[in-house]
């Protein structure tokens, strides 16, 4: 029997689905009895606290009751930890929900969106999902954020300005002259909205998270963060939003499903705030793998793009579709980048040593 015809909404004919990266299971049998490294979706390779296992259990022992739809408690610490307003905060199924509920909320056809590139590819699509136009701030040719370009679109009315700080796949970051520059030069009637994903590993005086400016802010701001990265919960799905506007808010608290943060998400991710301590140790772990690798990779003769995230932006000078495949040999995953102009490059996360220089060893034969 054909199947049925029907037609989706125009819009997704622009869209691509995303691409979620390659798991163990289907590298397994090319990898030729090598353990895998699987270095190509930016995980926490380091295990979780007792703390965080043990909060996991006492929720899931209680599955017959709807979690809190505001989680409060989590919502609670948040706000304490961070100094945002607690009836400002807003949980999500990881901040790439936050994402999708954001651009759901806010944007109507025909919007101007603004982003920085090369992207976090959900960045553009949600925004091409509500049938707005995206704005692409691309790299200087010596591969840094263009802040001119970045200050002059920001200064218009545009409805949504979303960047990543620290930018996913580049690595690259605003400073705080720069972080400033752009909160001056936001537009009144534009919603500026800092996906900080990856703020755990970018501690330092070359660095500033909007969470410090928050409160001090007056034009709508919103900052997006997540559970999955540094706090090791991705497979738990949990992320959350601060904002100094209680209309963004309530506009996605309206969109949003009702319970859309189960109830061992919750207390998992409370349990990794209250017990930070191996997480500590896991990012500090990272940023040693982070430079070591770095430098290995430029010995290769290799263009390592600076990083404040727990992953690399490799130029391989080649096409890195066919790197990353015969990594794969290799038992190797990274993740190759396939957006215009940046199509040598692949991304590949910080893991446990031993994976680290298993890439390393495999880089140094490939290329």
């Amino acid at each position: 029997m054909t199947p049925p015809k029907f037609s989706a909404r125009a819009e997704l004919d622009r869209l691509t689905r995303y691409n979620s990266g390659l798991t163990l299971d289907d590298v397994a049998a090319r990898a030729k009895g090598h353990p895998i490294a699987k270095l190509g979706s930016n995980e926490n390779p380091h295990p979780v606290s007792a703390a965080i296992t043990t909060a996991m259990a006492e929720a899931i022992a209680r599955p017959n009751i709807y979690p809190d739809p505001s989680a409060r408690v989590l919502a609670d610490e948040i706000a304490r930890q961070t100094g945002a307003a607690a009836e400002r905060v807003i949980l999500g199924d990881g901040s790439e929900d936050l994402l999708n509920v954001l651009a759901r909320a806010v944007l109507n056809p025909g919007d101007e969106v603004v982003t920085l590139f090369p992207s976090f590819p959900l960045h553009e699509d949600y925004a091409t999902m509500m049938g707005a136009t995206v704005t692409r701030i691309g790299l200087t040719p010596d591969r840094r954020i263009d802040m001119d370009a970045l200050l002059a679109a920001a200064a218009r009315p545009v409805r949504l300005t979303l960047i990543a700080n620290p930018m996913n796949p580049a690595g690259l970051w605003l400073g705080p002259d720069e972080l400033a520059a752009l909160l001056a030069a936001q537009h009144p009637d534009s919603l500026l909205c800092l996906d900080e994903a990856y703020v755990e590993y970018a501690a330092g005086p070359d660095y500033a998270s909007g969470a410090e400016r928050l409160a001090g802010h007056d034009k709508p701001l919103l900052i997006l963060r997540t559970f999955s990265k540094a706090y090791g919960l991705a497979g738990l799905r949990i992320g959350y939003g601060m904002s100094n506007s209680d209309d963004v808010i309530a506009a996605m608290n309206l969109v949003r499903t009702p319970f859309n943060t189960n109830a061992v998400a919750q207390a998992a991710a409370l349990a990794a705030m209250t017990h930070t301590e191996d997480m500590a140790r896991a990012v500090a772990a990272t940023l040693a793998e982070r430079a070591r690798m770095e430098q290995a990779l430029a010995a290769l003769g290799l263009r390592v793009l600076p990083s404040k995230g727990n992953f690399l932006f490799v130029d391989c000078g080649q096409p890195s579709a066919g790197v990353a495949d015969r990594l794969i040999d290799c038992g190797v995953i990274v993740k190759p980048w396939k957006q215009d102009g940046f199509e040598t490059f692949l991304r590949v996360s910080v893991g446990l040593d031993w994976e680290n220089d298993q890439f390393l060893e495999a880089m140094a034969r490939i290329v």
